[in-house]
């Protein structure tokens, strides 16, 4: 079997396996609008926290596979590559993205662990002046300051990088910076340096939709930013479980050979 093969059934795996890997006991969402038959509401009005913004709290999934391309929805041609990160990208597609770091279990980075096909917890911790991000397929967490702090000036690089996050009308808004070098975009291996600094516009659209616009800022690897929106759904009456990805894991030698 070719390694086109396995990874193409190993994408196939994981869009098979994203709801069924986060079941749980059937245990109603708190709170959750229903239809008459019982089924969550997920076109009721956004929930609003005490101050009248709305609530990012709860457990999303991507609606749509961006995982493997998160540029799928521009154009050709659209991408404003600066020509040696064109060059670096179309090699890891001719070597079917044998060096993926996350194929030796680490954490796809940002904005990459939002696209995968698996749940992510949004927990807004007010007296703590966080929203926590915790990822079911990364095995990781993140931490979105409110506090009114900046970005460190000396940043240590980080998988997930650093991240502060404001209000401005009904979009929280998140600035991210401070990553490893070697942080792909996604399967594909669209390249990002250590240069990146990713903007996050989340948006709540009724109870059960939000979009998060994504700008790319990585002047080491594009000619200038770039955006795209990654459609989330929520995910009712469900829970993330644990996913360890180096537990009996026998597959990584064999796919980059």
């Amino acid at each position: 079997m070719t390694r086109r093969v396995r990874v193409a059934l190993a994408a196939a795996f994981v869009l098979a396996a994203a709801p069924a890997g986060a079941q749980w006991i059937k245990y109603p969402t708190p709170g959750m609008p229903r239809l008459p038959d019982g089924k969550p509401n997920l076109s009721a009005p956004a929930p609003k926290n005490a101050d009248g913004k709305p609530s990012l709290s709860g457990l999303w999934i991507t609606q749509g596979i961006y995982i493997a391309d998160i540029t799928k929805d521009l154009k050709p041609g659209e991408l404003p590559f600066q020509p040696w990160a064109e060059t670096l990208y179309k090699k890891r597609r001719a070597e079917e993205s044998k060096d993926d770091p996350t194929g030796r279990c680490i954490p796809g980075g940002v904005p990459r662990s939002t696209a995968v096909p698996y749940p992510f917890k949004v927990l807004e911790v007010k007296d703590q002046n966080v929203v926590v991000v915790l990822y079911e397929a990364v095995h990781a967490f993140r931490q979105i300051f409110t506090d009114g702090r900046d970005l460190p000036k000396d940043m240590n690089p980080n998988w997930l990088g650093y991240s502060i996050g404001h209000w401005e009308g009904d979009e929280f808004v998140v600035t991210t910076a401070g990553f490893q070098k070697e942080n792909w975009l996604d399967n594909f291996g669209h390249p990002a340096t250590d240069a990146l600094r990713v903007t996050e516009r989340w948006h709540r659209k009724d109870w059960g939709h939000m979009d998060v616009n994504v700008t790319i800022d990585d002047p080491k690897a594009y000619t200038k930013p770039w955006s795209i929106t990654l459609p989330l759904v929520y995910s009712a009456d469900n829970e993330i479980l644990e996913y360890i990805c180096v537990e009996n894991e026998k597959d990584y030698d064999r796919l980059t050979k």
